[in-house]
């Protein structure tokens, strides 16, 4: 193959692009690399494979089904109230839990049935409901027609998604103390709302130091480098190797103690890590206990584990240091339901963060009151928890805080379903396809990874350069760093073969590495993926020898 039509200087450019700009700019070059050419009389027949977004191609239906149906009951209890052509009433509370068996025994063949109702059981046997009201929350939250109260989420709900992040957060272990939940538009809205809130709340000030444990999704780098925050960043590097030429994507000791230093207030981690897609080892969340327990007791702690349930046993670092972790969690990659946008923040009732703001000096305190003053005669009593709830609608418009309550239900039918043994085999299916699509993309490339019990699969993160030095010697990796820019790789995909991967340096990863999702194209898109990566790492190796001759 040819090398890359774009010139050293051109990709130099490209690359202080963030990995997710720079995608949709491989995107256009795999595009015109499919389009007619002058002389062409076809269309180049090419597929683009872009393997460069994790929006996973699969979807839990049962959950889905599930909720249309609640839709049904619940219209049927609208016009139950007030019945006027297209105009219905508000349904009603009282005798609802029978109603709703009712309708289930009157429509066995409605799709979804069978599964609403053994969710709604379940939920009443498990969580202890009052049917009547666990049916009416559901189903006054299907129609829409109030404004979310409790603003932070509802009340039963609450509960259920307490539950699913215990057994799938926690593995079912969780901590004594309570975990207090904020339902919020997808995981991305969380980490805004979190740095925003302690920044508001004098936790975190403008050039205060914090960690980020690398690679890390890219929002995490750079968000602390807006103006609005300007952090002084420690990066905690994965950097340890299983052998020559083969990352293990793991944290030395000497890394981690980085985290003993009291001027360190935060450290962000995805975990499982994006995009190496590995859950914190046993040895890494023991010594993060550990300095937290001697060393920085107020460290505070912001874990992202939205891949956590493809990893068996996964474990939480809010499950180990609840006083100190703010947890993120997102339903999307699970469920295939990006679009649905729908997250939480996770905060045990016993937190370092309401203990650093209620010693704080009077004069923030007396700020904080003011700020806070419109919602309680006692202000300074409102929870962080709460006070993220405020401040993501800027205090003000607090009392139309709150997740739409459509989207509450779904989240907790997909709480629900994960807890019936129909949730726990669709779990296990979307863990094989990772895992089946990996081995295709590594027969296809001849790549070597390390072996690892905790290895999520979601995403894969290849060193082109450790790969360079295991096959052929350091070299031919000297010589790869000295000639080309680490992101040529992916412009000659892009051009020669419509493959868009994305830069792992955009994540803080080894800038010669690529990251792979293996959730969005179907498995054998991935030997093909794996093929053309290695026919471009070949021509390389043939340009290396070249020059040698």
């Amino acid at each position: 193959m040819p090398k890359t039509t774009f010139t050293r200087e051109e990709i130099q450019s490209f690359a202080q692009l963030s990995p997710f700009e720079l995608k949709d700019k491989f995107i256009r070059i795999a595009q015109a690399a499919q389009a007619d050419k002058p002389g062409q009389k076809e269309k180049s027949q090419t597929q683009m494979l872009n393997a460069g977004r994790g929006n996973p191609n699969w979807v839990a239906t049962g959950p889905r089904e599930a909720f249309y149906a609640l839709g049904y009951f619940a219209l049927s209890e609208s016009r139950r109230v007030w019945t006027a052509d297209n105009l219905g009433g508000m349904p009603e509370l009282t005798g609802s839990g029978a109603r709703f068996d009712a309708f289930v025994r009157r429509h066995p063949d409605l799709p979804g049935i069978e599964m609403l109702r053994d969710c709604v059981e379940y939920a009443v046997r498990r969580f202890g409901f009052d049917k009547d009201a666990f049916v009416h929350e559901l189903t006054d939250s299907a129609i829409g027609d109030n404004y979310p109260v409790p603003d932070r989420i509802l009340t039963h709900i609450e509960q259920i998604v307490r539950g699913y992040v215990h057994d799938e957060m926690f593995d079912g272990r969780p901590p004594a103390d309570n975990l207090s939940l904020f339902a919020t538009e997808g995981g991305t809205a969380a980490m805004c709302y979190i740095f925003d809130s302690l920044m508001k709340n004098g936790i975190l000030r403008k050039g205060d130091r914090i960690a980020l444990m690398v690679p890390v999704f890219t929002p995490y780098i750079e968000i602390p480098e807006l103006d609005t925050y300007e952090f002084d960043v420690v990066h905690v590097n994965a950097s340890l190797f299983a052998e020559t030429g083969v990352r293990e994507w793991r944290y030395p000791e000497e890394e981690v103690a980085k985290l003993a230093d009291p001027s360190v207030k935060l450290v962000c981690l995805v975990n499982p890590s994006n995009p190496p897609s590995l859950a914190l080892s046993r040895r890494v969340a023991d010594q993060i206990t550990s300095i937290v327990a001697e060393q920085n007791p107020n460290l505070l702690l912001v874990t992202d584990d939205v891949y956590g349930t493809f990893v068996e046993g996964f474990r939480s670092l809010a499950a180990d240091l609840p006083r100190n972790t703010l947890l993120v969690y997102s339903y999307s990659k699970h469920y295939g339901c990006t679009g649905h946008r729908l997250g939480v923040i996770g905060l045990h009732d016993d937190n370092v963060v309401d203990e650093l703001i209620a010693n704080l000096p009077q004069a923030e305190k007396d700020r904080l009151d003011r700020r806070y003053g419109t919602l309680s005669l006692e202000p300074g009593k409102i929870r962080f928890i709460d006070r993220l709830v405020a401040d993501s609608r800027q205090v003000a418009l607090n009392h139309t805080a709150g997740l739409s309550l459509p989207q509450q239900v779904q989240m907790a039918l997909f709480s629900l379903f994960d807890m019936l043994e129909e949730g726990q085999a669709y779990k296990r299916r979307i863990r094989e396809i990772v895992g089946r699509r990996l081995d295709l993309l590594l027969e296809g490339a001849r790549m070597k990874i390390a072996d690892d019990a905790k290895r999520a699969g979601y995403y894969i993160e290849l060193d082109l350069l450790a790969e360079a030095e295991r096959v052929h010697g350091k070299d031919f990796a000297d010589f790869l760093d000295k000639n080309y820019e680490p992101v040529d790789p992916l412009f000659r995909l892009a051009e020669q073969t419509s493959v868009v991967l994305l830069n792992g340096g955009g994540f803080d990863g080894p800038e010669w590495s690529v990251r792979v999702s293996l959730a969005n194209l179907d498995d054998l898109d991935y030997l093909k993926i794996g093929h053309h990566l290695r026919a471009i790492f070949d021509d390389y190796a043939d340009e290396w020898k070249a020059s040698r001759a």
